[in-house]
């Protein structure tokens, strides 16, 4: 039997976890990546990314996931950002043009993405109401042809639930999104919303 080695793959695809921060894209990513939950996990300050090898139509695809803090954590005074070309850069932000270094930040985050999950918190509609905004701000920073998943995270707090389905799906179907609710805790639906996007991304480049 031929095994192939990690730096064997037939596609890489960068896709970007973004929504408020305490939604959930930390935990998600871990759970695809590593089959891991955290119930104390904490807000991520700066960029990390994580890789999973899928297989589509026979094809080995390699998705390397970036999870980010919430945009409110980017204006943090000292970010390292690893660039895919694992070339490591510091940006130093200072106090009299804190918006010149978000926007140097966002762009690297952004660089070379193919896919997005846009996560909010079904128990919080904030960040239901702040999708729009990051919608904006990808398809600022991206090409047309991104793949774009709404994903309405903790499914499985359904007691406290602020937004519905409806809710979602209608918002999903307005900008022509792909939809799914999930759940990291009981990995619902996280296996399920990453090899879609992944499909459809491959649908898209072969």
């Amino acid at each position: 039997m031929a095994y192939r080695s990690d730096d064997d793959y037939d596609y890489l695809f960068k896709v970007v976890l973004i929504g408020d921060s305490g939604v959930g894209k930390s935990n998600l990513l871990s759970r695809f990546t590593r089959n891991e939950f955290s119930l104390e996990s904490k807000s991520t300050i700066g960029v990390e990314f994580a890789t999973r090898s899928i297989n589509v139509d026979s094809k080995l695809i390699k998705a390397q996931i970036w999870d980010t803090a919430g945009q409110e954590r980017f204006m943090s005074i000292l970010v390292v950002v690893m660039l895919m070309e694992y070339v490591a850069f510091v940006l130093i932000v200072h106090e009299d043009a804190p918006f010149m270094g978000y926007r140097a930040i966002t762009s690297a985050y952004y660089r070379g993405a193919v896919g997005a999950l846009l996560v909010y918190d079904i128990t919080r509609h904030v960040t239901f109401e702040n999708v729009e905004r990051w919608l904006k701000e990808l398809k600022d920073h991206t090409d047309s042809n991104i793949v774009v998943m709404l994903v309405g995270n903790k499914s499985d707090l359904r007691h406290l639930r602020a937004v519905s389905t409806d809710d979602g799906q209608n918002f999903s179907e307005k900008e022509s999104l792909f939809f799914m609710e999930t759940s990291a805790l009981e990995s619902t639906n996280v296996e399920n919303a990453f090899k879609q996007i992944l499909t459809q991304i491959y649908r898209v480049v072969s």
